[in-house]
């Protein structure tokens, strides 16, 4: 059956948005319709988030950027995360998601929702999980109903895309965990807590086995559903293994049903994949889920450089967008050691668009390639204002130049400057000497 006649709300986005969104992302309406219809990509809007501004996620649409923000049990000011989510907007984040895990998360998200007029994403078990942590119990003794009505509530909210762990099973669970599995087991948090969840009663994933309540839900709001790679590597050891494919093909089952009963779904890649590896990986995982959206964390080519992951985060996001990754999740800093401030979030968001600016271009995708372009020929006018229209990101320009604005050239080369010397006019200046 048709996407567009199961689903009423997407109906109702497309009829609202799709013309600006033809034009933003210069693809014929048409094309965008088919490519929603097959599943390879994604329009994310809830029509109940106010004021949103909904975007496209998928081929043949340009590579959009998530920046991650929200509390922690050992960090929890809201006004801060409020911040991060403006200045994750200012930096040219795409969506934003909120992982918050402290306080009253149903007010974090409204502010949020009201604050965000682009698509807001959750992970609706971390709201099920905090109330049994706050009451001193284990997180895994949730029920099935109880998750099922968080994600419904969120979705009357207003929350364009969640990420649900459904494909993770009671067998790759074990595979991840027993003594001789991974160097690093599981490392997602909701894949910890659904694997202790199954393991614990010896029952499958209530995600999988409530599928048809998840769609039902989703299809009634237009939410995207983000399917959760719970079983990612944590390290680049166990990138590839039985555990994360098994997930993937699951996951591809799972996308094909639910874009036969009216459900937008995008699939989520891998964490520490070595650098060789990753072109193999993403086409591997978009071939396993008949190309529908990709959604990356990364992926990190070396597990040793605290402090400096979001850059090898980027080396492994523009080669996986030149394989065929739809969606960046940004890397921060603060990756593995502390939640992110400000700083951290910027930084993020900014190594998340070179990488997609850098795997774009060598897909010669024409919109990056005129901002190289433009870059190029305003170096070459010495065109300071031409070069900061052209920067991904405009104002350190004015930040570095700080000191010499007033100069025609920068501080490193002054009047040694390659370009001013070799300009026609200075050249037919120089006074011969014999």
């Amino acid at each position: 059956m048709s996407l567009f006649l199961c689903n009423t709300a997407l109906q109702t986005l497309c009829a609202t948005h799709l013309p600006a969104l033809s034009r933003e992302e210069g693809l014929p309406e048409s094309d965008i319709r088919a490519a929603l219809e097959q599943g390879s990509m994604v329009l994310l809007g809830n029509p109940a988030h106010p004021s949103l501004a909904p975007i496209l996620v998928g081929q043949p649409a340009k590579v959009k950027i998530n920046a991650n923000i929200g509390n922690s049990t050992m960090r929890n000011s809201v006004p801060c995360e409020l911040r991060k989510l403006a200045i994750a907007l200012e930096a040219g984040a795409d969506t934003v998601m909120d992982l918050s895990t402290a306080g009253d998360l149903t007010a974090i998200r409204q502010a949020m929702l009201a604050a965000c007029p682009r698509p807001l994403g959750t992970v609706p078990l971390y709201a099920v999980a905090q109330k049994y942590i706050d009451a001193g119990e284990d997180p895994a003794l949730f029920t099935p109903q109880e998750l099922l009505a968080e994600v419904e509530a969120q979705a009357k909210q207003g929350v364009d895309f969640m990420t649900l762990h459904c494909g993770i099973t009671q067998r790759a669970a074990r595979w991840a965990t027993e003594k001789n599995g991974r160097v690093m087991g599981i490392v997602s948090r909701g894949g910890a807590i659904l694997a202790r969840w199954m393991l614990a009663r010896d029952e499958e994933n209530p995600l999988l086995d409530h599928y048809a309540e998840v769609l039902a839900i989703a299809r009634k709001h237009n939410v995207t559903l983000s399917l959760g790679d719970a079983l990612r590597p944590g390290a680049g050891a166990d990138a590839g293994d039985a555990s994360q494919f098994e997930e993937v093909i699951v996951l591809g089952h799972l996308a094909r049903r639910a874009l036969a009963e009216g459900v937008q779904c995008m699939i989520e890649g891998p964490g520490h994949v070595p650098i060789h590896e990753v072109a193999g990986q993403i086409q591997g995982i978009k071939k396993l889920t008949r190309g529908a959206p990709l959604y990356v964390l990364g992926p990190l080519v070396i597990d040793s450089c605290p402090g400096y992951d979001h850059i090898a985060g980027a080396i492994g996001g523009a080669i996986g967008v030149q394989a065929g990754v739809d969606f960046l999740c940004y890397l921060t800093p603060a990756e593995h050691l502390t939640l992110p401030d400000i700083n951290d979030v910027k930084a993020g968001v900014m190594a998340s668009r070179i990488a997609a600016q850098a795997g774009e271009v060598a897909l010669g995708r024409p919109h990056a390639l005129r901002r190289e372009t433009a870059m190029s020929r305003a170096r070459k006018n010495l065109d300071w204002e031409g070069m900061k229209n052209a920067a991904l990101d405009p104002s350190i320009i004015d930040a570095r130049r700080a000191e010499h604005v007033k100069e025609e050239v920068c501080a490193m080369c002054g009047e040694f400057c390659a370009v001013k010397m070799l300009r026609s006019d200075a050249i037919a200046g120089v006074t011969s000497v014999t």
